[in-house]
């Protein structure tokens, strides 16, 4: 009972530690065994960067003049002696069994020492010279190929053999290849151009070694100057101040404050899981010891009546519990470790990031042992006194006596309910919130545990709608409250931090949810050209999609085609001009239109907020596009009145801003018009004036802001150009159906990326899915222990129904409504009360998100998993029920009669 969850904190502890990185390992796995490593922010000019290089912004006052950013701009800023090792990496397509896969490529002196740390070899060796490589085991599993295949890129004649797999531990999805320096990029960037298929642009970046004192703050400022991002061992294990960080002055100046790291959100959560798993043994322990005392009444009856007293009575029960703890703590803590060691792989490879070195921190075990043996202690306590104060006559006769109820214990877990549900709301806007939030909901859940022999008399009185066999269970229970009450308040404990984890963990997908921005409906994709002059070929294009994807609906798109025919083949892309819609002065954000003109801090927030300055949408490479109604269906627009003007001819626009007395203006702007333009006035061009239909507000269009129909566009003299389509999918494709695709269009001979929409994809992180782990362990636990208690505890109840002449059926029946009932109890005195830790602790977020956010208003959502209250109020009852009337015997052995 005790040894449970000190299994699941022990496991939780030692995962935890294990998952997290020390800084040393963090900075091995980034940058190997160099001191720094150094790359192009891509820039050209000054840039200023957070200590650890996960964030940069252009210097806005400075007066160096770096070189302008190229592909091996990074090498400027290698300290003159020091060692360098140049990595360059850039993608490609690779031939697979199954087609053309995204791979990404890299060039690196893999014997090097400085990329110790970074990749981790797992078989076969490392290349030596040219047409070796080594690959992730990403790419082996994606590209069905194995270690000692052959592969050629896209395009190219060349082979190149695989001789090893590794992985990246950071990074165990990762679709890579590895090869050594100038064999792969450069020869292949040759070969692909040559073959008429766009080259590899490589970006290379550098390990430096620089000997003594490493890669200082000073000399990542200095190449900052020069446009280059640094990753520093020196800096990243002893960061600088924040006062010497020019980007945190430089976000200041500008009214921003640095994000950061969310305050220890999980840490509070973890903390309020484990303190009610704590909760749980006490509570579990405690009738455990009173459950064995009862049933060794009759033994610590005869120490008295052989003349032991009271003292000798409290130190056999006290003794029995310092025993008990002290095992719990040595298999407990030992299993814990075991567990972890068991599931460690497969958390890893669910987060996709290989653990640290596997952590044990001696001084944190030895404390949860520690309250594993002062658990046992306290827990035996109460019986021990009981015990010692019961009468020789009453021990050895086995008679309980009339036991009152305590009428103060309701109203002290009245107060203790409302003092801890004010602490906790309270901590939602103190600094300390989540230690606020974290004491406030223990005190709750204490108080809740004092009325649980309230509240199990209030479920009784749901019992005259029951059916017999839960009736007499039920009735049971609140007549043997002593017994009901600290079973109920055990499984409540473990319920509660399940509760607040799913919460919690709900709650945050909820929010990454609404902040993820999709390219296309969820199902949906789309297939765009990006060669011009090769039109024709589209027709081929949007037939390969169709026959090697599960398409349902898919609506073929066109572009204005201004200039001659083939002009864009003849003279280079944009050479033809291009058609744009012009929006009306007055539907301008003048934040775009008055560039020149200097705001205040107030009217650039007040202007932010203004419809005209809302964030443009994203997604496609043309605002104007020529589409029928299908085009609709493909980007989930389903208002009938959006579809049917689109059908009868009008235009539909997806941005008010660009219609004006129920038209939008499309501009025909030659590109000699655009290069001679200065930027004042109006753009010169011929315009053309449609009838439009406004799509509904909050009406997304993906990036495409007008649709005209085939029709319009022809009355209006309209040339069009098939460059893309959209579809939807019945059902997810298969990598494989990808890699088909890929090759099928590369046989066209065209470019034409394939994007596919794929929703939100929660990411598990390794603290809560060992916090899953552990709050299931626990629940299920204390609802089996629980059970057995409740059964054994009502044994003499069976046997008086054996005695009687009752079948095993009905003795199995009663026995499971008995737990069943008691499970159901806990189960929804729990749900409620761990609904207050994950709310209060998602208000304190909120509160501090928005500290960090200024004026804008954080969108924090509170959401109930539904699905987790259902399965707890179905599950663990029901089976609790089933262990409950498994483990019932089907004959009991009629017990002998005490002596007197």
């Amino acid at each position: 009972m005790i040894a449970l969850p000190i299994i699941g904190v022990s496991a939780a502890d030692v995962t935890l530690r294990s998952s997290e990185l020390s800084p040393a390992e963090a900075v091995s796995r980034r940058i190997g065994a160099a001191d720094a490593l150094l790359t192009s922010s891509g820039i050209g000019a000054a840039i200023h960067q957070k200590p650890d290089g996960t964030g940069y912004a252009p210097a806005l006052a400075t007066t160096a003049q770096p070189p302008e950013a190229g592909p091996d701009h990074a090498k400027s800023a290698v300290p003159a002696g020091a060692d360098a090792l140049k990595i360059s990496t850039g993608h490609t397509k690779i031939r697979s069994r199954y087609g053309l896969l995204q791979t990404e490529l890299r060039e690196v002196d893999t014997a090097s020492p400085l990329v110790k740390g970074m990749i981790v070899m797992d078989r076969g060796r490392t290349p030596e010279e040219a047409g070796e490589v080594v690959a992730t085991n990403a790419f082996l599993e994606a590209s069905g190929l194995f270690v000692g295949s052959q592969f050629t890129p896209r395009g190219s004649a060349t082979w190149y053999r695989i001789v090893g797999a590794y992985e990246l531990p950071s990074d165990l999805y990762k679709v890579e290849v590895t090869a050594p320096p100038g064999t792969l990029l450069t020869p292949l960037d040759k070969e692909l151009r040559a073959a008429g298929v766009p080259g590899v642009v490589a970006d290379d970046s550098y390990l430096v070694k620089t000997g003594p004192g490493g890669f200082t703050w000073n000399m990542v400022k200095e190449a900052n100057t020069k446009g280059v991002v640094v990753h520093s061992r020196a800096v990243a294990l002893d960061p600088p101040p924040h006062s010497d960080v020019p980007l945190f002055a430089q976000m200041e100046s500008l009214g921003e404050r640095d994000s950061g790291s969310l305050p220890a959100s999980e840490t509070a959560i973890l903390a309020t899981v484990v303190g009610l798993a704590m909760l749980e043994i006490c509570l579990l322990a405690g009738p455990a010891f009173a459950v064995g005392a009862r049933r060794s009444r009759r033994q610590l009856g005869l120490v008295g009546a052989n003349g032991g007293d009271r003292r000798h009575i409290r130190a056999i029960v006290l003794s029995g519990g310092l025993v008990i703890g002290a095992a719990a703590a040595a298999v407990g803590t030992t299993a814990g470790i075991l567990l972890t060691v068991a599931l460690q792989p497969l958390l890893e490879e669910r987060i996709g990031v290989r653990f640290g070195s596997f952590d044990l921190r001696p001084l944190e075990l030895l404390g949860i042992a520690l309250l594993a043996v002062l658990t046992g202690l306290l827990a035996a306590v109460v019986p021990a006194i009981t015990a010692s104060r019961e009468t020789v006559l009453a021990s050895l006769t086995g008679r309980r006596g009339i036991r009152r109820a305590n009428r103060v214990l309701p109203f002290a877990g009245l107060a203790a309910v409302a003092l801890g549900a004010a602490i906790a709301l309270y901590g939602t806007t103190a600094d300390a919130g989540a230690t606020v939030v974290a004491g406030g909901s223990a005190l709750a859940e204490l108080g809740v545990v004092a009325l649980t022999p309230v509240l199990v008399g209030l479920f009784g009185r749901t019992g005259r709608w029951l059916p017999l066999s839960p009736r007499l269970a039920l009735r049971d229970a609140v007549r043997n409250r002593g017994r009901t009450a600290p079973a109920v308040a055990a499984v409540l404990a473990a319920v509660a931090g399940t509760v607040a984890l799913a919460t919690y963990q709900q709650s945050s997908e909820a929010q990454a949810r609404a902040q993820y921005v999709a390219e296309l409906p969820a199902g949906s994709g789309k297939v765009e050209l990006h060669e011009t002059g090769h039109q024709q070929s589209m027709g081929s294009v949007r037939q390969a999609v169709s026959r090697e994807l599960p398409v349902s609906v898919r609506a073929d798109v066109d572009h204005v085609q201004v200039g001659a025919p083939g002009c864009e083949r003849l003279t280079g892309p944009g050479d033809c001009g291009q058609a744009r819609i012009i929006r009306p002065k007055d539907q301008r954000c003048p934040l775009w239109e008055d560039a020149g003109r200097e705001f205040t801090l107030a009217e650039a927030r007040e202007l932010r907020r203004d419809w005209r300055c809302a964030d443009p949408q994203h997604g496609s490479m043309h605002q104007l596009v020529v589409a029928d109604e299908k085009l609709l269906t493909a980007l989930a627009v389903t208002d009938p009145g959006t579809v049917a003007a689109l059908k009868s001819g009008r235009a539909v626009s997806f941005d008010p801003r660009d219609v004006k007395d129920g038209k939008a203006t499309v501009r025909l702007t030659t590109s000699e018009a655009e290069r001679a333009f200065t930027g004042e006035g109006e753009l010169p061009g011929e315009d053309k004036v449609f009838p439009v239909h406004r799509a509904p507000e909050g009406t997304n269009g993906y990036g495409i802001s007008l649709v005209l129909p085939p029709s319009a566009a022809r009355a209006a003299g309209l040339a069009t150009q098939p460059f893309a389509s959209y579809f939807t999918l019945d059902g997810k494709p298969t990598e494989r159906q990808r890699q088909q695709l890929a090759a099928e269009i590369d046989r066209i001979g065209v470019e034409a990326p394939v994007a596919i929409e794929s929703g939100f994809e929660p990411q598990d992180t390794a603290a809560m899915l060992a916090l899953t782990v552990f709050a299931a362990l626990v629940t299920v636990g204390a609802a089996g222990i629980a059970t057995g208690l409740a059964q054994t505890d009502a044994e003499a109840d069976l046997k008086t129904l054996s005695a009687v002449g009752a079948p095993p059926r009905v003795r199995r029946t009663l026995s499971g409504f008995q737990c069943g009932v008691v499970a159901l109890m806990g189960v929804v005195l729990g749900t409620a009360s761990g609904i207050l830790p994950a709310v209060a602790l998602r208000l304190a977020q909120r509160r501090e998100i928005a500290e960090m956010a200024g004026d804008e208003v954080p969108f924090v959502p509170i959401v109930l998993p539904w699905d987790t209250f259902a399965a707890l109020l179905v599950l663990v009852p029901l089976g609790a029920a089933l262990l409950a009337a498994a483990v019932t015997r089907s004959a009991s052995g009629i017990a002998r009669r005490a002596a007197g």
